[in-house]
């Protein structure tokens, strides 16, 4: 808030493709799909007017208790169809973090309800990134996002991203009859773009078993797309306990995120009299919102970006290691999904004061949109993203480099 009070505000005025314009008509490429989700690009009018059919016969409606529409229930039944769970059922909720909160009840609920009330902790990863509502901030891997709010929720704990092994130790510090769940993102999106190490998750799916914990993937970024199909974790040959969605589901068009549950989970909520999970949100299953993510879903499959976001994760992979000669540029970490991250050196960071900001300034002042964090500059763009237009935002972000270290 402070470093907007002291300069003007950038304000987009409209969007196309992969192409904002601001107020004063100048154009920039969206490097980032905005905050992750626009999968299908802007301005896709198929979105609009599928909104429009909608609102026009029924604008919303809850979906508490009995209560239904038919957007919702379609919208269910097909991601339930293409979800790589057991007998899978979907909790739609309005987004990423609604959805993290969702699982993490349900997680404790479930054991509760099984006769096994202790088993409350929630483990998660350094780095993770899990939305900012009270179970995403608790269990959130990057200590600035959870600094100055004291505690939230309690019997959380976090263990390094890349070790199964940590996982296991944690399960067995705690006592497996106190943990709950593992939540987990197929790549780790926010925190700085970390791929899993070979063969992670099917360890960590073997641990989980092993010590009856709840696997739950955080897909809210992986999802739709972005790592070449559904949910993100099919890459890598498991099937969780829950995967928790949002994001790409209808391109950010409208809020719309959720749960896909397994039939083990489901089951003492659906077949135990009297045993409700008391858990809902407002605008879950809002008829225009999953209208929007049914229209989106159609173009994903009627493109067949699942593919071509391969095509396009290869290329970008490529354009960025463009970058590991640069002299401010200690690491780039790509090559599993539309996303990339380059991180800076700790003498530029330290020794020289430079800052990820300054460089994702002089990158907007050339006409790219990255995504500063602490330590790398984050890249996401739209799958329907050219070769020429991911080559652009590469060379922009190496002047973008050049620049600041001439003045450094």
């Amino acid at each position: 808030m402070n470093t907007v009070a002291k300069g003007p505000e950038f304000v987009v005025a409209r969007a196309e493709g992969v192409w904002l314009w601001d107020e004063s008509g100048d154009r920039f490429l969206d490097g980032t799909s905005s905050l992750w989700y626009c999968n299908v690009g802007h301005g896709r009018t198929e979105i609009a007017d599928a909104v429009h059919r909608q609102m026009s016969t029924l604008d919303a409606y809850t979906v508490y208790n009995d209560f239904a529409n038919v957007p919702a229930i379609e919208l269910s039944e097909r991601l339930a169809a293409h979800a790589p769970v057991v007998d899978p059922r979907v909790i739609l909720t309005s987004g990423g973090g609604e959805s993290i909160d969702t699982a993490a009840k349900l997680a404790r609920r479930y054991w509760y309800a099984l006769g096994r009330p202790d088993k409350t902790h929630l483990i998660s990863r350094t780095a993770g990134y899990h939305g900012l509502n009270g179970f995403g901030t608790s269990m959130i891997g990057m200590d600035r996002f959870r600094t100055g709010f004291g505690e939230m929720v309690r019997d959380t704990s976090v263990v390094p991203h890349n070790s199964a092994a940590a996982v296991e130790e944690e399960i067995l510090r705690v006592g497996p009859e106190n943990v709950a769940a593992f939540f987990a993102e197929p790549v780790i999106g926010a925190g700085g773009v970390y791929l899993p190490e070979r063969d992670y998750f099917t360890e960590v799916a073997r641990i989980c078993h092993q010590y009856d914990v709840l696997f739950v993937v955080d897909s809210v970024i992986c999802g739709f797309a972005r790592l070449g199909n559904w949910f993100g974790i099919e890459r890598f040959g498991v099937s969780p306990d829950m995967i928790v969605f949002a994001k790409g589901v209808s391109s950010g068009y409208l809020p719309l995120g959720g749960v896909v549950v397994n039939g083990r989970v489901a089951d003492p909520f659906w077949n135990q009299e009297g045993n409700p999970f008391v858990h809902g949100t407002t605008y879950a299953g809002h008829p225009t919102c999953c209208a929007a993510a049914m229209a989106n879903l159609d173009i994903l499959e009627r493109e067949d970006l699942f593919t071509v976001s391969l095509e396009v994760e290869r290329h970008l992979d490529s354009a960025l290691r463009g970058l590991e000669a640069h002299p401010l540029v200690e690491e780039i970490r790509s090559g599993v999904g539309v996303m990339g991250a380059v991180e800076l050196t700790e003498e530029a960071l330290t020794e020289r004061g430079i800052t990820t900001a300054e460089v994702f300034a002089e990158t907007r002042a050339r006409g790219v949109i990255v995504r500063p964090i602490p330590k790398a500059l984050l890249v996401s763009p739209p799958l329907v993203v050219t070769w020429e237009q991911i080559d652009h935002l590469a060379s922009t972000l190496y002047g973008a480099l050049d620049a600041v270290a001439a003045r450094h």
